[in-house]
């Protein structure tokens, strides 16, 4: 990325990273561990790249980002239960995560799954809040909800990682692994850019936000099968190697090395071309690049 994009995506960070602080300050409460396990799985790290992408289509479909710092954080709640979810005994069972203990290594396992519970729901709450707060019209709040659970829920997130769980052990074909990926990756992607055309208020441009985000969806999590092959526990923050641990069916497993890495970079070209219909683009594009050549 160019030295003013990278300075840029630090500001971003910067500003997402000192809001999500503000919901977990109620240590000192009976309950007190709770915000403490979730402090410890939002501040883990991370690239900030959901709540960017958000923050970034608002302001290239005319919002004000200042405004939405909260709603923004909402989808890094969201991707971060996940995470803690992911990472269970009873899911992936890993014991690291951006080369820090798992939730449930730090934290007693009963507290690590009701802190991704507690940032799952309050990732809704702080939408609903933002509306009763007239900071965002009703309806927007409606619409963001509804965006943000579906990708979420069955036909979003939770639904590819039920068909990940399923295909364990088994060999996949690549139109599965598609569709699995569409939803356990993608689909948070997806939200993340559609609801920032949702805060900008230029509602036509959802299906180019939303093709946008298919595309690096998909090139996003193949360059994650391509490292956890290739990577190292320095760069990744776990172990690599996990999912043919595992016997999951990957990109690279189905297509090889050197085909996932082109089919990776079509799909990049592709992000871009939907990108091109909006205006003041350029700090989206440098960041879509640069994630194509990423090592963690």
């Amino acid at each position: 990325m160019t030295e003013n994009n990278q300075l840029i995506l630090k500001t971003y960070c910067e500003k997402i990273e000192e809001k999500l602080l503000d919901y977990t300050k109620d240590k000192n409460s009976p309950q007190g561990v709770i915000y403490e396990a979730m402090e410890y799985s939002l501040m883990a790290g991370g690239k900030r790249l959901r709540p960017v992408l958000m923050l970034e289509f608002c302001r290239m479909c005319g919002g004000d980002v200042s405004k939405y710092l909260d709603i923004a954080c909402t989808i890094e709640m969201i991707h971060t239960f996940s995470l803690i979810h992911d990472d269970l005994p009873c899911m992936d069972d890993d014991d690291y995560r951006r080369g820090m203990p798992s939730c449930h290594k730090a934290f007693p396992e009963s507290i690590a799954l009701l802190a991704g519970d507690s940032l799952n729901t309050l990732a809704f709450e702080v939408i609903a809040n933002a509306a009763l707060e007239g900071r965002i019209e009703p309806d927007k709040a409606v619409m963001l909800i509804s965006v943000l659970s579906r990708a979420v829920g069955s036909d979003g997130m939770i639904g590819g990682q039920v068909i990940d769980l399923e295909s364990e052990g088994k060999e996949i074909s690549i139109d599965t692994l598609d569709i699995l990926q569409e939803h356990k990756t993608g689909a948070l992607i997806e939200a993340a850019c559609v609801m920032g055309v949702i805060l900008g208020g230029d509602f036509d441009r959802i299906p180019a936000a939303a093709n946008y985000a298919s595309a690096l969806g998909r090139a996003f999590q193949i360059i994650d099968d391509i490292l956890d092959v290739t990577g190292s526990f320095e760069e990744l923050g776990k172990p690599i190697g996990s999912d043919d641990e595992k016997q999951k069916s990957t990109y690279v497993s189905l297509l090889g090395l050197d085909k996932s890495k082109a089919v990776a970079d079509e799909l990049t070209q592709e992000a871009l071309q939907h990108l091109e219909k909006f205006d003041d683009n350029d700090f989206l594009r440098d960041l879509t690049k640069d994630l194509l050549k990423r090592r963690s």
